[in-house]
């Protein structure tokens, strides 16, 4: 399976979205402050998941929502799915 994948930091006031097939395992990278966009924070949680059964799906997904540059967009998604699809999130 693989997943689209929005993170929330605290710290930052800011959301970070994302596509991978063991988003736990990448959360942890996120926020062991690697290069990037996530470097400036180590607050960072899952807050919405979403499940595909193709990598090509969750890549669209994940460009999708990066198009909509809407933190507002982003909450409502958020807000309107309840955020999880994920047993181990």
């Amino acid at each position: 399976m693989f997943y689209t994948y929005i993170l929330f930091s605290e710290k930052a006031n800011k959301f970070y979205v994302g596509a991978s097939e063991k988003p736990l395992e990448r959360l942890k990278k996120h926020n062991a402050k690697n290069k990037g966009f996530t470097n400036q924070a180590d607050d960072w949680k899952i807050v919405y998941l979403k499940q595909f059964d193709f990598k090509s799906e969750a890549l669209n997904f994940e460009k999708q929502i990066k198009n909509w540059k809407s933190s507002v967009k982003i909450r409502k998604l958020i807000e309107s799915e309840n955020g999880f699809e994920h047993p181990d999130a």
